[in-house]
């Protein structure tokens, strides 16, 4: 038996709102066939947000379902598909019966009937060959009831304890279908969750899973039963413990992890479990580029010379105020195939005078005390200041013509 666990594809995703992202889905989910094909992989994990959004476009729905056909003839047997905090129960539940004819068995959410979680895998013969606990996203109604009055405090020990229970108690509904069915084979579960020691970035996407950003659950809410624990949520492909894991995103989900190494796990029991890191190719290239103007330029020149498909982020954060940032940038670009998505400077957002700048009020200021502050604040030479307030008069002095 081998086993690959993927999560998080967020199909239809967009960056920035501003580029499709379904040509990087397309090759992805075409290189995951030929990977599950060469590594001839019996069982699929997709450990939940299978979609970016709770209803996803036709184009998303196409690009999975045609997967979901062609991975039998990559020759995998069996998939396995839980549901995330993105995905909507009943839009993934919805196809549940047919799909169960391509041996694609579908939990979309936590039910009254725990045992609805518990999937027996078998070979192409019948012989059971390992029992998946699909736990999929633990909705906070599907787990437990709101008290009112509840406090924060109170209310995070309960949805913790409630999660907590929820494994216990389908480990155990797993360990007697065991000895019913009399084989020793492993018992694996997955979990769509935040689980402490998983890694996020800033600009990753990744919505807290319940409201009031409750803390992360602790890793010992998964029994020892488990061989194996497929997560889902965190973008970062982490090891929580050797056999609990975070396989991360298949694409990088903002700039922030442009330069990160994305990938798949292969668990293998054909003799002794072993766990293989498969990395999974780039298939657009993204770069952040944050610096003063010498280091922008000299980045940019470097990315031009590749002659490759390129988006990036540009973020200004040299001391002298760079007024036709926009502009020049896109001079450095022009005639190659870099794609600025994201154009921030940063003197501009710092340019705000607090109360600890001064100590007079607004109205014993003038137009010209407030920008001489301003100009004082930011660490810019006496030559460039002196040329700012020439500029700066000029714009005050029209604004104050009256015609």
């Amino acid at each position: 038996m081998k086993i690959l666990h993927t999560s998080d594809w967020h199909l239809g995703r967009t960056l920035y709102s501003k580029k499709e992202r379904q040509e990087e889905h397309t090759a992805f989910l075409e290189w995951l066939l030929k990977t599950i094909n060469e590594k001839s992989i019996d069982l699929l994990l997709i450990a939940g947000d299978i979609f970016d959004t709770a209803s996803p476009s036709s184009k998303s729905q196409k690009m999975y379902y045609d997967f979901l056909v062609k991975v039998r003839t990559a020759g995998c047997e069996n998939v396995i598909v839980v549901g995330g905090n993105h995905d909507s129960p009943s839009f993934i539940n919805a196809p549940k019966d047919i799909l169960a004819a391509l041996n694609v068995a579908v939990v979309g959410n936590a039910t009254d009937n725990i045992e609805d979680e518990i999937i027996v895998v078998k070979d192409n013969k019948g012989n059971p060959t390992v029992i998946v606990c699909g736990v999929p996203f633990l909705r906070e109604r599907d787990i437990s009831r709101f008290a009112e009055g509840e406090s924060y405090s109170n209310r995070s020990k309960r949805i913790n304890n409630n999660i907590k229970k929820h494994y216990e108690e389908i480990s155990k509904l797993a360990e007697n279908k065991k000895k019913e069915l009399g084989k020793e084979i492993p018992i694996i579960a997955t979990g769509h969750l935040s689980v402490a020691g998983g890694q996020r970035n800033e600009d990753d996407g990744v919505r807290e899973t319940y409201i009031g950003n409750i803390e992360a659950v602790g890793s010992n809410i998964f029994p020892d039963t488990f061989e194996y624990v497929a997560l889902g949520h965190y973008h970062i492909p982490s090891k929580i413990k050797e056999h609990i894991r975070y396989c991360g995103s298949p694409i990088p989900m903002g700039f922030g992890e442009a330069k990160q190494t994305k990938c798949v796990y292969v668990i293998d029991y054909t003799k002794e479990k072993n766990i293989e890191t498969i990395e999974i190719p780039i298939f657009q290239k993204l770069e952040s580029i944050v610096g003063d103007k010498k280091h922008i330029e000299k980045c940019l020149t470097e990315l031009k010379k590749t002659g490759s498909s390129v988006w990036v982020e540009v973020i200004y954060k040299g001391d002298e105020i760079f007024t036709d940032f926009s502009a020049w940038t896109n001079e450095q670009i022009a005639n190659s195939k870099i794609e600025v998505l994201k154009l921030q400077n940063r003197q501009h957002l710092n340019e705000v005078l607090t109360t600890n700048d001064t100590t007079d009020s607004l109205d014993e200021l003038n137009a010209f005390d407030v920008f001489d502050k301003l100009l004082n604040k930011a660490s810019i030479s006496d030559e460039q200041k002196e040329e700012l307030k020439e500029s700066y008069k000029e714009i005050v002095d029209g604004l104050n013509i009256v015609e």
